[in-house]
């Protein structure tokens, strides 16, 4: 089976590369055979991809300890779920996936635009198979999936295998890396069909409208993958967070801010033929720092608990990122004339501006994060001492930029394109902004004292009441029109323009984030080690032991502690956090208990058995308002497919054309064609 699972591997590579030949040469000599036969061999690799990856996963499943992927990263206790997580559990086994997802979008795409931009497609398909190419280069000959146990010249089968990491077998991370994967992979589909656009110099702004819904599907799968694995950290690696600026988690973000910038930036190319340099250098942004986190995750440049062990194959990364890099840039440089603005920015007080501010802050938050996560390797390159740059500096950097952020965030249903004018701001920031102070007054009135939390707290309400007012006065309209119940003239509202009112939801599924994540400010932590019987507080909250068990299965050995929870002197739960050895590799690993509030959460994790007779070391956090985090989150998910749906009326965003015959102009009537 291995050597039918390395032989697809190696057909899928050659085949790849005539894929991405014969579409080049099809789309030159303007020979259709050709085309077809790139198109045909694209479903091609996909099978033979497909065929080694199931090779793979069987190997796992049914425990073929022959092959050295299989024993280094599964056994025959684990459950049949982590099993299959094993497939991106591991360096060879998580590119084999990433190539397979490659393949699939591939498939997808080609499929989907078989008889739509003949111009653009070879150039779309030849540069996603440049990236196969080099995925499949590293499957087949650096890191391949089906090396084997051998002695001299037979092949041996070890008896069982070391297993997963424990810290991965939990429910989330078997969904948490396939989404940032379906994130990481799919923003290669706007990047291709930015790239054929700039080769073929299309008239128009074709692959603007194509890969938009690609964009923002790609976008939430990025977005589901990072929040699982915030959650991921909160409950997994016990350590009472769900972010630290890790140089992994930070490089899934990346990718993320910056395709964030061009989903708003796009608008402005959409309606107004400006930004056109721009968002090509955003979307090729994109595409590059998904390719530099793969990077920094398997390369061992830097050290994180997520990352895999230290490997060479970061030499072949930065090679590929050099060339494309270069490439691209040339590109750009060479096509200034085909992407000249169409329209200039007539007024600093405008939405445009708004659009461009928002940018601008996104790509000084990219640049803060990149850098303080390659300081560390840069310095140490240079001056031969690696600097640390941790979780403080990240937040005295991006806590500022986050809340200017987010004040843009309201502000931009406020104003008009082109110029507002100063009795609209006005009447258009009145109420917001009253909202904002009366709530900064009563928060410092109750007591609240840190200035970046009261000027949090206050620019949610005031985005809050700039969204819902967007939304109650278009209803109104509809409602007081089609004398329709206020609650279905919001859908109606919705429905008409699913692209403009789902983004707000995800505007507003960001702010009950930011409410999520401003309750950090009030964070209460301890460690104490407690006896059998003895209680201990923090916050309001007093802590009993009341028991300690252990025990054991196939898997691991594991210790509980028994914790009653009370307030006022009144129980009102009992936890159980618990701590676990497994057998195979000999990791520990935590069970972290939570109590789950909307006001805060109580956790308690089990750091280890008391020193001294019979009791536990329990680490104790109160997190107010974390659980925003998480509601968020579910909005953005929403309003995002919101945004997918197609609106009931059917709107251009194209630049608006005025036309007109003369007889129409004589009388004052000027159509336009929007």
């Amino acid at each position: 089976m291995e050597n039918l699972g390395a032989l697809s591997l190696l057909l899928a590579f050659s085949v790849a590369i005539f894929a991405l030949f014969s579409s080049v040469v099809g789309a030159w000599r303007k020979n259709l055979f050709l085309i077809a036969a790139a198109q045909r061999s694209v479903y091609l690799v996909w099978l033979l991809i497909s065929t080694a990856s199931g090779i793979l996963l069987y190997g796992l499943i049914e425990g073929d300890f022959r092959l050295q992927y299989v024993a280094l990263h599964s056994n025959k206790t684990m459950p049949l779920m982590y099993k299959i997580t094993a497939w991106w559990g591991g360096q060879e086994g998580s590119l084999l996936f990433w190539s397979w997802i490659l393949s699939c979008y591939a498939a997808v795409v080609v499929f989907t635009n078989r008889k739509h931009y003949k111009t653009m497609m070879p150039y779309v398909i030849a540069v996603i198979m440049v990236t196969q190419v080099f995925f499949l280069v590293l499957n087949n000959f650096v890191v391949p999936p089906f090396n084997v146990w051998a002695i001299g010249r037979g092949i041996i089968a070890l008896p069982d295998g070391q297993g997963l990491n424990p810290l991965l077998q939990t429910p989330s991370m078997a969904i948490h890396p396939p989404m940032l994967y379906l994130g990481y992979v799919g923003f290669i589909v706007p990047f291709a069909f930015a790239i054929a656009s700039l080769i073929t110099k299309q008239p128009g702004d074709e692959w603007i409208h194509t890969t938009r819904r690609w964009t923002l599907v790609t976008w939430l799968f990025q977005s589901v993958g990072i929040t699982l694995g915030m959650g991921w950290a909160y409950y997994v690696l016990g350590w009472g967070g769900y972010w630290a600026w890790d140089p992994v988690e930070n490089a899934s973000v990346l990718p993320w801010i910056t395709a964030t910038a061009f989903l708003h930036s796009v608008m402005m190319q959409e309606k107004k033929g400006m930004m056109k340099v721009w968002n090509m250098v955003l979307v090729s942004a994109t595409f590059f720092l998904c390719i530099f986190g793969t990077m920094l995750t398997r390369s061992g440049l830097v050290q994180s608990v997520h990352a895999f062990g230290i490997s060479s194959i970061g030499n072949y990364f930065a090679t590929f990122l050099a060339i494309g890099i270069a490439a691209t840039i040339w590109l750009i440089l060479d096509r200034l004339e085909f992407l000249k603005s169409e329209s200039h920015l007539e007024s600093v007080v405008s939405r445009e501006s708004g659009f461009l501010f928002n940018n601008l802050v996104l790509l000084a938050s990219c640049f803060a994060v990149l850098w303080g996560t390659l300081f560390p390797v840069i310095s140490e390159a240079v001056t031969g001492e690696k600097i640390s740059v941790d979780a403080p500096f990240f937040n005295k950097v991006n806590i500022p930029i986050g809340l200017f952020l987010l004040f843009l965030t309201g502000v931009g249903p406020l104003v008009a394109w082109r110029r507002s004018s100063v009795e609209s701001l006005k009447r258009n920031f009145l109420w917001p902004t009253v909202s904002m102070f009366v709530t900064i007054a009563a928060l410092f009135g109750a007591g609240i004292r840190s200035e970046y939390a009261l000027l949090s707290f206050g620019l949610c309400m005031f985005v809050t009441v700039t969204i819902s007012s967007e939304f109650v006065k278009g209803a109104i309209a509809i409602a007081g029109k089609d004398k329709m119940n206020p609650l279905l003239a919001i859908v109606e509202l919705t429905h008409r323009n699913t692209r403009r009112y789902g983004g707000y939801l995800v505007h507003m599924g960001i702010v009950v984030m930011f409410i999520g994540f401003t309750g950090a400010a009030f964070n209460k932590d301890m460690i104490h080690e407690a006896a059998l019987g003895q209680s201990f507080n923090i916050g309001r909250y007093e802590l009993k032991i009341t028991d300690l068990k252990d025990g054991e299965n196939d898997n691991y050995a594991w210790m509980k502690a028994a914790i009653d929870v009370y307030v006022g002197g009144e129980k009102i739960d009992t936890l159980s956090p618990e701590r676990r050895i497994y057998k195979a590799s000999r990791q520990p690993a935590s069970e972290v208990a939570i109590r789950r509030r909307l006001n805060e959460d109580l956790f308690l994790n089990f750091a280890a058995m008391a020193t001294q007779g019979q009791g536990a070391v329990i680490q104790a956090y109160v997190f107010p308002l974390v659980s925003w985090i998480w509601v968020g989150f579910f909005v953005v998910l929403f309003g995002t497919l919101v945004c997918l749906i197609p609106s009931k009326i059917k709107y251009s965003y194209a630049r608006t054309e005025i036309v007109g015959s003369v007889s129409a102009a004589s009388k004052g009537q000027v159509h336009a064609k929007t």
